[in-house]
């Protein structure tokens, strides 16, 4: 009985172990696959503030093609992000980006629900650590927008968004309770109803090698729930240009412009430098005022078609109407590291080191990201 047991757990552990080298090998292998087949990956979530205690969580990404025989046809992308934390905090999102046959339409959508703790800086360009303000925030979120091609590489659409959010102040006597004329301090819901208009040249919506993105979007927030709410107007402007320089070797531009108008816009609302997309190395919301704007630019070398670096430069900064100045850009740098799970789409698992201003009597501003797909 006992060599019988014995030879059964030693075909178990072979198969196992080639099992799992035909994976390493799948993994690691430089081929493109060219049946244009769907793909999905799983990434754990880990993580660990004093906030919010221990992390943990999955976040997964499917990708496919509404048109498999049509070569022209870009990817759809679903992804989902769940998490809970050991201090009663919670993340769920589900987002989706999808183009159908022939591209003629671009559907986009977002819901999610979470439970989370922020550090509050206050208002402005000049913000100061010695102010953080911790701040538990809940948030509900839905945003579907659809778009259809009218003429070629260009997309005009419409768009609906609802907001809805509670705040919790954790930190007494700071500055978000001290601030009289913060504006959404206790919550508040915001209903958006927009336009957008886009052109795109880009030969890949994952990972592009070369041509350009631009979008406009307008979304108004007339006051539709009670007499103390607000009526607010927002642009966002988002542009990007791709220049192969060399073979694997490419050089992409991006920036962008948001700003919010209206009375009593609520601090939330209020456009936010920094997170692992924009302005890398910045806490997402230590800078946020009536407008921002940002640029920045990256250098991707593919080195394999599963593995790739980058560097990456930019400035950016957050302003009252009518006080820009060039004077107080923000800078930010850094590097990382890319692994394509599905070279063929572009798709890839993004880590990236930034680093921003050190600002006097504080330490340099930095931060590390783990990300789905590029940054721009």
């Amino acid at each position: 009985m006992k060599s019988y047991t014995l030879f059964i757990l030693c075909i178990f552990f072979t198969a196992t172990t080639f099992a799992q080298k035909k994976i390493i090998s799948r993994l690691l292998s430089n081929e493109i696959d060219t049946t244009r087949k769907s793909s999905f990956i799983p990434i754990p979530v880990l993580g660990y503030s004093q906030e919010s205690g221990f992390e943990f969580g999955v976040g997964t990404l499917y990708s496919t093609y509404m048109d498999r025989s049509d070569s022209l046809n870009r990817s759809s992308n679903f992804s989902a992000l769940g998490s809970v934390s050991t201090k009663k905090q919670y993340n769920f999102t589900l987002r989706s980006d999808i183009y159908t046959a022939a591209n003629k339409y671009h559907l986009i959508g977002e819901f999610k629900i979470k439970r989370t703790p922020f550090n509050y800086y206050g208002i402005g360009n000049d913000t100061k650590e010695s102010q953080e303000n911790k701040v538990l925030e809940n948030q509900f979120k839905i945003l579907l927008e659809g778009e259809k091609s009218l003429l070629k590489n260009t997309y005009t659409g419409v768009s609906v968004g609802f907001e809805h959010y509670k705040f919790t102040d954790r930190t007494p006597g700071g500055i978000f309770s001290a601030e009289p004329s913060l504006a959404g301090k206790d919550g508040g819901h915001v209903l958006f109803v927009g336009l957008s208009q886009s052109l795109d040249t880009r030969n890949s919506n994952n990972y592009p090698t070369k041509g350009f993105f631009g979008r406009v979007t307008y979304q108004y927030a007339p006051n539709v729930f009670t007499k103390s709410d607000f009526s607010i107007s927002q642009i966002k402007v988002k542009v990007s240009n791709f220049f192969p320089l060399a073979n694997r070797l490419v050089l992409g531009v991006n920036g962008i412009f948001h700003t919010v108008q209206g009375e009593n816009t609520p601090f939330y609302l209020l456009p936010q430098m920094g997170n692992d997309e924009m302005m890398r190395g910045y806490y997402r919301g230590r800078y946020r005022d009536e407008n921002l704007l940002t640029a920045q630019t990256e250098l991707r070398y593919r080195f394999t078609n599963r593995f790739g670096v980058v560097a990456f430069a930019g400035a950016g900064r957050v302003y009252q109407n009518g006080d820009f100045n060039f004077k107080g850009l923000k800078p930010n740098y850094g590097a990382g590291a890319r692994y394509f799970y599905d070279p063929a789409k572009g798709l890839s698992i993004r880590l990236d080191y930034g680093v921003g201003k050190k600002e006097p009597f504080e330490k340099r501003q930095s931060g590390f990201y783990i990300s789905l797909a590029e940054a721009f």
